[in-house]
């Protein structure tokens, strides 16, 4: 069966949530947003697009700070609202750049940050 986009289940803004998870590792790196085109887009670069709220535009991981994500595997939950994008990542996926957008851990009530920024 072919897939289509478009019957993904996106929220009013026509954006659905895509988690990134390092392929090798498992480990989740970041979550970001995808309208059907960055979907489509996707799917056909195998170079993870995402769509940029704050800039209104589409977003390929890595294309300004070369740290890229490679699609391995493309995968939608079975309420068909959230993808998980099994990648290759190159270099920190958090603009941060830390390896996750994950390093902030509450603990006993407290912000507690786990990692610092990765260095070249």
């Amino acid at each position: 069966m072919t897939f289509d986009p478009s019957t993904l289940r996106y929220n009013d803004a026509g954006l659905i949530p895509a988690i990134a998870q390092d392929d090798t590792t498992g480990e989740v790196l970041m979550m970001a947003w995808m309208n059907a085109e960055a979907v489509a887009r996707t799917l056909t670069t195998r170079k993870v697009t995402y769509w940029s709220r704050s800039r209104q535009e589409f977003w390929v991981k890595g294309a300004t700070s070369g740290h890229t994500q490679e699609l391995v595997d493309f995968r939608v939950d079975c309420d068909r609202d959230c993808l998980l994008l099994k990648i290759n990542q190159v270099g920190p996926a958090c603009h941060t750049g830390r390896r996750n957008c994950f390093y902030t851990a509450i603990l006993d009530g407290n912000e507690v940050t786990l990692t610092a920024p990765m260095t070249d």
